[in-house]
């Protein structure tokens, strides 16, 4: 019998211009066709910083019933930087070094 399961690799660059693609999770707005707008926080996907196409998992677009719904906003989200910055939590009200 066939292996009929698809596989699938990570993505690491954008398939549309090449450029590496930034990891993490955002904060983003999803239209759908009836033109109604959704908020979503912490959603998991690989932004490409040279042309702003976002990546999400197609499973995860199923899931929230996003299909055929386009993204017209994201952004990293704080939460990330947040804990990023975990090592520093002892050194409250001072500023990130540059």
């Amino acid at each position: 019998m066939p292996d009929r399961i698809r596989r699938t690799r990570s993505i690491e660059t954008c398939r549309f211009c090449s450029g590496a693609l930034l990891t993490s999770v955002f904060d983003t707005v999803f239209r759908d066709p009836e033109a109604d707008e959704r908020l979503f926080f912490a959603i998991p996907g690989a932004l490409c910083v040279p042309c702003r196409q976002l990546y999400v998992d197609q499973q995860l677009i199923g899931i929230l019933g996003l299909d055929g719904a386009r993204c017209t906003f994201a952004i990293e989200s704080d939460r990330v930087l947040v804990t990023g910055n975990a090592g520093h939590a002892g050194q409250a009200g001072q500023a990130p070094a540059a």
